[in-house]
């Protein structure tokens, strides 16, 4: 926090004007910047919190409860900015998915990925389709929103009853469960619906690290836990709890920057939302921080080093930094919390302060432009400093302040001074560190990238050495292909060639038997000739004999009549033969 002085601004007090890791969200052009309020589910709000507590009611709070003390997340159009700086967006995906059925016996319900084994689920897991899987997540989300009422409410609890009543799931257990399964199971355990959003990918040791809670739940901080190594009570005992971005008293945490939302310890670091610390009475009168004596006034009472801040030169600061960017609505919010901050001070500047941003608030409702109210506070606060300045000259009563007095007032002013350039020398040299130990690691990465695109390279050199052999084999196939067309081509011409001889030697075959079986025909056509011929003349002369004896005249006469036919009957030769003709005989 700032000093009442406008002179002691430095740059640990605009640390002090936001959380830390919101301070580096601001710088990346690719965070989330939002201030929508969602249902937180955290089982963790307090250090000694054991059973799981369902935050449904925190919609209807009172004034004081306000979305500060709530967990937001980014909106939807702050999620498709960050895909758009990563060049990705929901149209890249032109395939439809095919949709699956899933048989009664291997669907799982999101009581099964809770209570049962983490391989069983898993194993159950790699064969459902990815519908079914994105079906669960919208289940879960819809218990998370909590729109059906106590429905919702009771099956939240004991999802979460039965997660965190397991003791099998461990760091060890979890890095052998589905990608799906994990998600499910660290958004019911950390009541956060963001872990299943389609935008939001975590890597599988990320969301076991939030799960065992080494890692911070918040997605946009993601710091190992403890931050910082810090090894105060809180970070050491409250699981899940990180001082870069989370409520000491709540344990939530939000998007706001560059508000008076946010208190923060100017010793520990430690981060408290204003609404919290009023509800909790940890903004209250005390004696002066910087000397311990002294008039009172409004002090912040860290809950994390029981120390106390000042809170009016905290809340100069923030204006002076900030009121350029505000537009109206944020300045009325603004002015808004540093009149509840100061509503019960005893302190003159306090008391001004607080009538001051009523008067303020009362104007900018009537119409009053915010760069005229902005320019009032300022000059408020310049007045303030001045008034301060006049007290310190005059003394309480208007008199000479006595020489040791002022001493020592001027002593502890230097001390002061000299702590607070000594907490910054800390601060400077703790981030000089970790810069440090970032630049290494980027060095490191760098190098493994550089090894990682030679490795590349060279593995590109070996597809394309690859590729240039698998193109001269396939012209090594294509030339065999015509090589063996051209033979097959060759083949079928000889077949065709062998076809022809074939035929022509079947006709001289068959001319060649014709001729042979019309030559044994005519062999045997001769013989029977000669038998007959023999025949007849026997019987011939037998009949002459017979006739010379008075044998009968007709009978001779029939026999002499056959002869010459037999003679007169001319057998074709082999040369005058027809296949034809062989029938004949």
């Amino acid at each position: 926090m700032g000093t009442s002085s406008g002179s002691n601004i430095n740059h640990q007090h605009m640390s002090k004007m936001l959380p830390p890791r919101q301070q580096q969200q601001q710088q990346q052009p690719g965070s989330f910047q939002t201030s929508l309020s969602l249902i937180s589910l955290d089982p963790h709000t307090s250090p000694n919190a054991q059973e799981p507590r369902f935050n449904l009611d925190n919609i209807h709070e009172s004034p004081t409860e306000s979305a500060s003390s709530r967990e937001t997340w980014p909106t939807a159009d702050a999620i498709t900015a960050k895909k758009m700086v990563n060049g990705k967006t929901e149209n890249d995906c032109t395939e439809q998915s095919v949709i699956r059925r899933v048989s009664n016996a291997d669907k799982i319900t999101l009581r099964d990925i809770a209570r049962e084994r983490v391989d069983v689920i898993s194993e159950k897991m790699h064969h459902l389709p990815d519908e079914f899987l994105d079906e669960l997540k919208n289940q879960l989300k819809t218990i998370l929103e909590g729109n059906g009422g106590s429905q919702n409410r009771e099956e939240f609890l004991i999802l979460q009853k039965l997660v965190q009543s397991r003791s099998d799931l461990t760091a060890k257990t979890l890095i052998r469960a589905h990608r799906a399964q994990l998600e499910i199971l660290v958004a019911i355990n950390m009541g956060i619906q963001a872990f299943l959003h389609p935008n939001i990918s975590l890597s599988q040791t990320s969301l076991i690290e939030v799960f065992v809670y080494k890692r911070c739940r918040n997605i946009a901080c993601q710091s190992q836990l403890p931050a910082d190594d810090c090894s105060c009570e809180i970070c050491a005992n409250r699981n899940g709890f990180c001082n870069l971005c989370m409520c000491v008293i709540c344990n939530k945490f939000d998007f706001e920057v560059n508000t008076c939302r946010w208190i923060g310890c100017d010793f520990c670091s430690h981060w408290t939302h204003t609404d919290c610390a009023i509800r909790d009475g940890q903004i209250c009168m005390g004696p002066s921080a910087k000397s311990g004596t002294g008039p009172t006034e409004m002090l912040f009472h860290c809950r994390a080093c029981n120390r106390t801040s000042e809170l009016l030169g905290w809340v100069k600061d923030v204006f002076q930094h900030c009121v350029p960017a505000w537009d109206r609505e944020a300045l009325m919010r603004e002015l808004d919390f540093v009149s509840r901050i100061f509503r019960g001070s005893d302190d003159p500047r306090g008391k001004k302060l607080f009538l001051k941003c009523e008067d303020l608030l009362e104007k900018l409702r009537g119409g009053l432009a915010e760069s005229m109210a902005g320019r009032s506070i300022l000059m408020f606060f310049q007045e303030l400093d001045t008034d301060s300045s006049t007290s310190l000259e005059n003394g309480e009563g208007g008199g000479l302040i006595a020489p040791q007095e002022a001493c020592n007032r001027i002593a502890d002013v230097v001390q002061e001074a000299i702590k607070k350039m000594e907490m910054v020398a800390d601060e400077k040299m703790r981030m000089f560190k970790k810069a440090r130990l970032a630049l290494d690691a980027c060095e490191r990465e760098l190098e493994d990238k550089g090894k990682e695109v030679a490795e590349l390279k060279l593995e590109r050199q070996k597809k394309k050495l690859q590729i240039e052999e698998l193109e001269k084999i396939v012209r090594l196939k294509h030339a065999e292909a015509d090589m063996f067309q051209l033979k097959a081509n060759e083949a079928k011409q000889e077949a065709e060639r062998l076809q022809r001889i074939a035929h022509a030697k079947s006709d001289k075959s068959e001319e060649e038997y014709t001729s042979s079986y019309l030559k044994l025909r005519l062999s045997e056509a001769e013989a029977e000739k000669k038998y007959l011929f023999e025949k007849i003349k026997l019987q011939e002369s037998s009949h002459t004999s017979q006739s010379s004896n008075g044998g009968d005249p007709s009978q001779i006469l029939t026999y002499a009549k056959i002869r010459d036919l037999l003679h007169g009957y001319n057998i074709p030769s082999k040369t005058d033969s027809h296949p034809n003709e062989r029938h004949k005989f």
